[in-house]
């Protein structure tokens, strides 16, 4: 695969799961990769995993932060933003100010990703991911239905006024990444089963969403769009 040599593709959030999945296939594709994130531990060990991609701190909270973060970049062809800092919750039980930090970091981190990095961007794009909630929403995910289902129209919005820049989102099903490290062997294990009841019969990987990102980089005629990569999850 060389689609992206000679590109530059950033990827915020790209340290672990499927910024990290995302992060290999590009550099596979021949992008120079750049991951951005807000732990250093866990970028040092990507960086030891994926040959020639490099890391740059940054505070997806932090309006001032990801400005100087796409300073330091300069130019570049693909950004894919993957950070979502906080937690779900119950409408009436999680704080406004815990409900806030997820909006803040998944929709506003997003946002001001794109704001930055657009005047840098020559003939590429931008990805955002959402999630499953933004179509099935669930008891406890109030404040993570309304963050998706803002920065999938945000993408829808961003295509049609950063033009010839395409923009578009990416909703992941079940990924057996270390999101899921704070269960059990033996309830990780049910968890997989469950998840591969899709018409896919398997659990997605990191590498499903690597590959549908940069399949979203590479194609310069698909703006505007949201992709399912899910293993048919809402078909059943």
């Amino acid at each position: 695969m060389s689609e992206l040599e000679g590109q530059t593709v950033v990827i915020v959030g790209g340290s672990s799961g499927m910024g990290l999945g995302a992060a290999q296939v590009a550099a596979k594709a021949g992008a120079s990769v750049i991951i951005a994130s807000h732990s250093q531990e866990k970028m040092d060990a990507a960086i030891s995993k994926i040959d020639g991609i490099k890391g740059i701190q940054v505070d997806i909270l932090n309006e001032q932060s990801i400005q100087q973060l796409f300073e330091q970049v300069g130019q570049l062809n693909h950004l894919f933003v993957t950070a979502a800092p906080g937690s779900r919750g119950e409408f009436l039980k999680q704080s406004i100010n815990d409900a806030r930090k997820y909006m803040d970091g998944k929709f506003w981190g997003s946002y001001t990703c794109a704001y930055y990095a657009a005047a840098k961007i020559s003939q590429g794009s931008i990805t955002f991911l959402s999630g499953g909630l933004s179509r099935r929403p669930e008891i406890g995910s109030s404040m993570v239905t309304a963050s998706q289902a803002a920065t999938e129209g945000l993408a829808k919005a961003l295509a049609v006024e950063l033009a010839p820049i395409r923009v578009n989102t990416i909703i992941p099903g079940a990924i057996d990444t270390e999101m899921w490290d704070f269960l059990s062997e033996e309830e990780r294990e049910k968890f997989r089963q469950q998840a591969a009841e899709v018409p896919a019969r398997r659990i997605g990987q990191a590498e499903d969403i690597g590959k549908a990102a940069v399949f979203l980089m590479t194609n310069s005629f698909i703006t505007g769009t949201v992709i399912e990569v899910n293993g048919g999850q809402f078909l059943i």
